[in-house]
């Protein structure tokens, strides 16, 4: 057993001075006491010429005597120090992520998570000479890492920097945490990281091989939960005039479930369908709805679960616009036809660019050199801009060997068995993402430099078999669509959690009015001359408005994040293929006992009164 404050030991020299109290003679004088069982032999004693007297066995003296040694004990400090070796830092990471909202655990694993990272600061081991001593930092990893508390010995403010964490509806981010932990405990001899989290995280392979002293503290118990994992709406195929909502359900339960899921405009129910999942199973559903103005629609699932922040979702939808299409093109029958076909698209075609393209929102450029570039939005066909790549030359018959389905510009767009016959080989600019690869080069880039959305092929199409493959309109309605600005705009109105949200306003404004979801209003200030917003703390879901002026606009923050949802806890942390880290069992730490001494001294008090009652009832 050692102490943390060994220098409240010197009050131990009042115990002989309680002991003198006892040896003096006291004059004779009548007071009103609770209790006289301990007091009648002294109101006994006649005695009084000597200054002293004989000390007496006496148990009020032992009592009082126990009583200031349990003080001074507990003044002391003891402690029980734990099986581990000393450590200089420990850095505890909190998971603040929405599944640590769930409520298998009381009141919820967050809170079961902090209680836990409140016994390692208690059991913080403090240099009584001022010198080396165990340190802690607090990380918070939420929608983003946050440094609750710098590196310190002072309990108080640990326990001030866990309270002032919370959860957030936001998805686990613990690669951010663990690189920040990583650079804390570099060079720290013993250093320890403690993870007090579900496992809610995806692969962490790139701390396979740093051997991170990371010790995983599983929070949760089950898994009991309904929730919506996607949700977009978009118009419908199969009618023009309507909206298709579309949704996915999963249950990831350990047993079927049954449920209602509602579907509201602006408030007003427009159907409700009842579901039934078997364990572990989802479910596509699509709602075809009229939609009479700009609103938003709202999913919300009736199940009582232990996770609520995804049994609701809400999508801001705008009616859709005409696209204004300007295809600058020598003759290309195909490419004008896969554009009428798009859907909602104001075809016009030029033999070259000139100033009336400013009209426009989206210029297609078909295997035409501009003299100036256009500042809308760009569909370019084989043609190169100097300002987009550095350098470029030409590769004969470039072969496909993959391409990524997952992009909107490719969604059910297949390229096999499409051949091409010459391609502009580039190296793909920090802007843009390669779809489609080549041996040696990318055919296919799409990316956003600066407010303007760019996707480039890099081969003639006519030279090529791609038109005659039904991949071919696809692709040009997808990249319609992913290039509309109104599309673009509609996008950034339905956000994840955590991501930011960026609004270029209509009119200037010096600040602006943001209503959270729970009524909440803030003040903001715009950059850009007061024409942008960019607003980051979007950690809570539901609907959000910014007013200013003649700028009204909502947007909505969803949770829609599967791994989230499956609230399973976690018994191992992949770290990458072959590495993992398992839930630690218990470990024990610097246990304080003040408490027990003082609890001791509070039993000594009531003794005596209960000693006395017993005696007299």
């Amino acid at each position: 057993m050692s102490f943390l404050a060994p220098a409240a030991l010197i009050f131990a020299a009042t115990l002989p001075v309680v002991v003198i109290f006892y040896l003096l003679k006291r004059k004779r004088v009548v007071r009103l006491v609770s209790s006289t069982l301990l007091w009648q032999k002294f109101l006994a004693e006649t005695q009084a010429n000597a200054p002293f007297q004989k000390l007496r066995h006496n148990w009020l003296l032992i009592l009082q005597l126990l009583l200031l040694a349990l003080v001074v004990f507990a003044l002391a400090r003891p402690f029980l120090g734990g099986m581990r070796k000393p450590s200089q830092l420990r850095v505890l990471i909190l998971d603040g992520s929405a599944s640590m909202q769930a409520t298998d655990e009381k009141p919820t694993r967050f809170d079961r998570a902090r209680s836990e990272a409140l016994k390692w600061v208690d059991g913080l081991t403090n240099s009584p000479g001022g010198g080396s001593s165990d340190q802690m930092v607090v990380l918070l990893a939420g929608a983003n890492t946050e440094v609750k508390q710098s590196a310190t010995s002072d309990k108080q403010a640990l326990r001030r920097a866990l309270a002032s964490c919370a959860a957030a509806d936001a998805p686990t981010r613990l690669t951010e945490a663990l690189k920040l932990a990583e650079t804390l405990v570099q060079n720290q001899a013993n250093a320890e990281i403690h993870l007090f989290s579900d496992g809610a995280a995806p692969e962490l392979g790139e701390f396979e091989n740093k051997n991170l002293p990371l010790t995983y503290h599983r929070i949760g118990v089950r898994c009991e939960n309904f929730a919506i994992v996607t949700a977009d709406v978009r118009a419908n195929p199969d009618d023009a005039t309507q909206r298709a909502v579309f949704v996915t359900v999963a249950n990831f339960s350990t047993n079927a479930q049954s449920t209602e899921l509602e579907l509201r405009f602006d408030e007003q129910i427009v159907e409700v369908r009842p579901l039934k999942l078997e364990a572990k199973q989802s479910t596509p559903l699509v709602f075809a709805v009229n939609q009479p103005r700009d609103g938003t629609f709202r999913l919300h699932l009736t199940a009582t679960d232990d996770l609520a922040a995804d049994n609701d979702a809400a999508l801001v939808s705008l009616l859709p616009q005409p696209v204004k299409v300007l295809l600058v093109s020598r003759g290309n029958r195909f490419l004008e036809k896969a554009l009428r076909a798009a859907g909602n698209v104001q075809l016009s075609t030029a033999a070259s660019l000139t100033d009336s393209a400013k009209a426009f929102d989206l210029v297609v450029l078909d295997d035409v050199q501009p003299v100036e570039w256009p500042e809308a939005n760009v569909l370019a066909i084989h043609v190169a801009n100097t300002n987009w790549f550095g350098a470029w030359q030409r590769v004969e018959s470039p072969g496909i060997v993959d391409w990524k389905n997952t992009h909107p510009v490719l969604r059910a767009v297949s390229l096999d068995n499409v051949q091409v016959a010459e391609a502009l080989a580039v190296k793909p600019p920090p802007w843009a993402v390669a779809l489609v690869d080549s041996p040696s080069t990318p055919l296919v880039l799409a990316g956003e430099r600066g407010q303007q959305r760019i996707v480039w092929v890099a081969f003639d199409t006519l030279q090529s078999t791609w038109p005659l493959r039904v991949s071919f309109p696809i692709f040009v309605a997808n990249a319609v669509q992913w290039l509309d600005p109104a599309a673009a705009r509609n996008s950034r109105l339905n956000l994840r959690a955590g991501e930011p949200f960026r609004l270029t306003l209509t009119e200037p404004a010096k600040s602006l009015t943001l209503t959270t979801p729970d009524g909440a209003t803030r003040t903001l200030t715009p950059s850009g001359e007061g024409r942008e917003l960019l607003f980051a703390e979007t950690t809570r879901h539901g609907v959000y408005r910014v007013t200013a002026g003649t700028n009204d606009v909502r947007f909505a923050v969803n949770l829609l994040d599967s791994n989230e949802s499956n609230l399973t806890p976690r018994d191992e942390l992949p770290l990458g293929r072959y590495a993992k880290v398992s839930a630690a069992a218990a470990v024990k730490a610097n246990m304080e006992v003040w408490r027990w001494a003082a609890a001791a001294g509070l039993l000594v008090l009531l003794f005596e009164w209960w000693f006395y009652h017993r005696r007299t009832a």
